[in-house]
């Protein structure tokens, strides 16, 4: 799938700030994770638990759980901090805010001037960056393993110490607003992307875009933003997550150190705001300035917590991972096989899904047709793979060569001390639980031709479907090379 006007990094549904998530593939193969719940809720909170062979959880007594996980073969560390609070946690008037906010927490706080923290990580030879999704917002950075205190003691400052100056909040709106407009607004696949889930969500906050709508960024105040931080930036609404070549227990000292001193907030959860079923095929058109037309559909389906990983009907989350692989996984993929290069009907087409989300989400598919072809041509192409699904079990041969990518993929993944660390924050955040990582594969290796062809016939339904299609309007050139201008003289992200 691609995420229209992002870097493709992911298999979220989520639309990050600086990316889009990279798919929560597990980060080995090792043996099966001890239940965990159990263990921790008989002992004291600020005792460190050891849950599982590789990673380590403590609970500070202000409700910061803190995860490490020692990996030596670098000596360098990534450390993660991962707020509970995304899009789909905002409500009309201030969408957007959960990334606005991400944008000040590099503004100052108490004791840092505006920029400082970066120039600081820099100065220590690190890297560091955020990114807002749906379901969660997330600051990290990389270090040499001797920094790591660094990493912290500027954390724990922005946790509770934030300044939001007003001056530098005028500042940073505008550069929020910059940002809509080029990755959005003057962006057709990203446009027909966030008007397809509008219509496509009725109460589901995942109906929210995750930049916000225009007129809520015109709106906003900074007192708003003062609100969601003290309501969201918590010790006990945060997971602070550490993999590199670090030692367990000095982290854990670290941390309390550092983390210990901030005060707990009383965190209200959200009232469920859960979609409705949807009772017909849904349509939109998009007319807007393009060069090439695009196809967007999906179909509702369930996410892993909806279904409960505990419960007899989490394979079908499992299977719906796997169905998405069959389609799109790849140069020997179906769509890439029979209709890129196959009928050469499709100039790109993709298909995902992701079973890692706090709410329920969609199976989605999208693609551009090739040179010379319709949209129809390809829609119909693409309906004619999807039903095959429906219509034969995949081949045992086939389903076997899925599975050993998959596998191969968790093998190269464990070279990244910030993936480990970003799947370990991903799973907590949404609920699932950390210990999920290394079951993952083991699920998806377990689903059979027959359950995918079964979630194909449950979920893949025209009343549970909704489309959209971009209709190309004639650019202005003169109009795109000014904001390119623009885009050039004066963009930045985060800082």
């Amino acid at each position: 799938m691609r995420y229209p006007g992002y870097p493709v990094l992911a298999l979220l549904a989520s639309s990050l700030s600086f990316g889009v998530l990279a798919s929560p593939v597990p980060t080995d193969n090792l043996p099966e994770v001890k239940p965990t719940a159990t263990a921790a809720e008989s002992a004291p909170a600020s005792q460190p638990q050891v849950l599982e062979p590789k990673v380590l959880e403590k609970v500070l007594d202000n409700g910061l759980k803190v995860l490490v996980k020692p990996d030596h073969r670098a000596p360098i560390v990534t450390s993660q901090v991962w707020y509970k609070v995304g899009s789909s946690f905002e409500h009309g008037g201030i969408t957007g805010i959960s990334h606005l906010l991400e944008h000040m927490m590099f503004k100052g706080t108490e004791n840092l001037a505006p920029g400082e923290f970066s120039r600081i990580i820099a100065a220590n030879g690190g890297d560091e960056n955020a990114f807002t999704g749906r379901d969660y917002t997330a600051y990290f950075q990389t270090l040499a393993d001797d920094r790591l205190e660094i990493s912290f003691e500027l954390e724990a400052e922005r946790m509770r110490r934030l300044a939001l100056p007003a001056e530098e909040f005028a500042k940073e709106l505008e550069v929020v607003k910059e940002e809509r407009r080029l990755r959005t607004d003057d962006d057709p696949e990203s446009l027909t992307f966030e008007r397809f889930n509008a219509a496509a969500y009725e109460a589901s906050p995942y109906r929210i875009p995750v930049i916000g709508w225009a007129s809520d960024l015109e709106s906003v105040q900074v007192e708003d933003l003062r609100a969601w931080y003290r309501r969201w930036y918590a010790p006990n609404n945060a997971t602070l997550v550490v993999v590199g070549d670090v030692e367990p227990d000095a982290v854990f000292a670290l941390a309390e150190k550092h983390f210990g001193p901030l005060q707990a907030e009383a965190i209200s959860t959200p009232k469920p705001r859960t979609e409705p079923e949807q009772l017909g095929t849904k349509s939109l058109t998009v007319e807007a300035p393009a060069k090439e037309p695009y196809l967007l559909f999906g179909y509702k389906t369930p996410a892993l917590r909806d279904l409960d990983p505990s419960s007899d009907q989490a394979w079908e989350a499992y299977a719906l991972e796997m169905l998405a692989a069959v389609i799109d996984d790849g140069a020997s993929s179906r769509f890439s096989r029979n209709l890129v290069r196959g009928q050469q009907v499709a100039a790109a087409v993709d298909a995902s899904y992701s079973a890692f989300s706090r709410l329920s989400g969609m199976l989605l598919f999208d693609g551009t047709p090739a040179k010379g072809k319709t949209i129809a041509e390809l829609e119909q192409a693409m309906l004619a793979e999807i039903e095959q699904l429906r219509e034969e079990p995949v081949t045992d041969a086939e389903l076997e060569r899925i599975r050993n990518g998959l596998i191969a993929g968790k093998i190269y993944e464990q070279d990244s001390v910030f993936y480990q660390a970003m799947l370990l924050g991903q799973l907590e955040t949404v609920g699932l639980g950390w210990q999920l990582a290394d079951d993952y594969v083991r699920h998806l290796a377990a689903v059979t031709p027959e359950q995918i062809q079964a979630v194909a016939q449950k979920y893949i339904q025209p009343e549970n479907r909704t489309r959209a299609v971009l209709e190309p309007q004639p650019i202005d050139e003169a109009a795109q090379q000014a904001s390119a201008a623009t885009a050039v003289g004066g963009y930045q992200h985060v800082r």
